[in-house]
């Protein structure tokens, strides 16, 4: 009597998932399929974080020169998350405004939202002073959005606006701390020339290398820069004369946009060191 074999069962995703698991799992390193989740996991993190790294000291230096100057207060901790957050969701409602397509962008600014709203609200309660720097944000992040639907988000003009928003911080934190604006005024200042130089120097080394009227504008912008700086403080004083000469020696040397990178978060710690000594 023969025996018979029925058809093989059906494999559910399940099965199918936790068979390509396993393989994965099993796999010898350097196997294309032990690659395969670190692949997936950088995928996910270039989802929902922007390829702009230079953003990060420019977020973080004028937000500890505040504290610096004015002092700590618990509404720091949610301003500083709240204000991390803010960053992040402005940046993909731009990219949903210069795309024209918001859907592609739900997830990111759900998740950012999320976070951005409520930390916001919780610093508005616990200092409700705050809300007088509202309609300089307001204006400034109309003006980015501006940019965006015409697709000019490099543009001098708004890069400079994102300076002024981050530098204002400044002042936010020292009014937290129920201090007066005008004894963070210096921070602010010292704050707002480096940043917007940066934007300056920047173009010079890597979008606008070859533009000979930027490293001129450039130079002089740098050289009026150290005038107020020196006025504020020796110690600043020294450091924007060096950032002169990194504005006049530095372009056309071909540096890579890494090494700009490098040279502009070391002088942005000396910045929140000349914040100090102020």
């Amino acid at each position: 009597m023969s025996s018979q074999t029925g058809p093989a069962p059906r494999r559910t995703v399940t099965d199918r998932a936790a068979t390509a698991s396993a393989a994965m799992r099993d796999a010898p390193a350097g196997h294309p399929a032990a690659a395969r989740p670190a692949r997936r996991r950088g995928a996910a993190r270039r989802r929902f974080l922007p390829p702009q790294h230079g953003a990060w000291g420019m977020l973080a230096i004028p937000y500890l020169a505040g504290l610096v100057t004015a002092g700590y207060r618990w509404p720091d901790v949610p301003l500083l998350v709240a204000w991390l957050a803010a960053y992040l969701l402005s940046y993909y409602v731009f990219q949903a405004v210069k795309s024209r397509r918001p859907g592609r962008y739900r997830d990111q600014l759900a998740a950012y939202g999320a976070v951005a709203v409520p930390l916001t609200a919780l610093v508005v309660v616990a200092s409700p002073r705050v809300l007088w720097f509202a309609p300089a944000y307001a204006a400034l992040f109309a003006l980015n959005v501006w940019y965006a639907w015409r697709r000019r988000e490099r543009a001098l003009v708004n890069d400079l606006a994102l300076v002024v928003q981050s530098s204002l911080v400044v002042l936010v934190v020292a009014t937290i701390a129920d201090r007066p604006v005008t004894e963070a005024l210096d921070a602010f200042a010292l704050c707002l020339a480096y940043f917007a130089g940066t934007i300056l120097f920047v173009k010079t080394m890597i979008r606008e290398r070859d533009n000979p009227l930027y490293r001129r504008a450039s130079v002089g912008y740098h050289v009026a820069a150290l005038a107020l700086a020196a006025w504020l403080s020796p110690w600043a004083g020294i450091l924007f004369g060096w950032l002169v000469l990194r504005a006049a020696l530095l372009p056309g040397r071909g540096w890579t946009p890494k090494r700009v990178g490098l040279l502009e978060l070391a002088n942005s710690l000396l910045l929140l060191g000349c914040v100090a000594l102020v």
